[in-house]
């Protein structure tokens, strides 16, 4: 069992569901375009665990095509994305609510 995001045009995490493991072909196709077809989405894979695309995908997350990552939702402006896809802030005031 996998878990996948739907994405928007904005890369927005739209919907998540489970579908069969990624290293099965599905009418011979990957899971990621067999769950896309049809739909107005692109979709991609992610973990539960977090282990894969650095974290579990959630509505409202975006998807980095660099980082090939998704990103939760932005705490506060002063945030920047670190290196494992997450929010870091350097201003003392702010605590972070992941």
């Amino acid at each position: 069992m996998a878990h996948y995001a739907y994405l928007d045009n904005n890369n927005m995490v739209v919907i998540v569901t489970v579908g069969k493991d990624e290293t099965e072909l599905i009418n011979g196709l990957d899971t990621e375009t067999y769950y896309a077809q049809g739909t107005p989405y692109v979709v991609k894979r992610t973990s539960y665990n977090g282990n894969y695309r650095f974290n579990y995908a959630g509505i409202g997350y975006t998807y980095d095509e660099v980082r090939d990552g998704f990103i939760p939702p932005k705490c506060h402006d002063e945030a920047l994305v670190n290196d494992k896809c997450l929010w870091d802030c350097t201003n003392a005031d702010h605590t972070l609510a992941l």
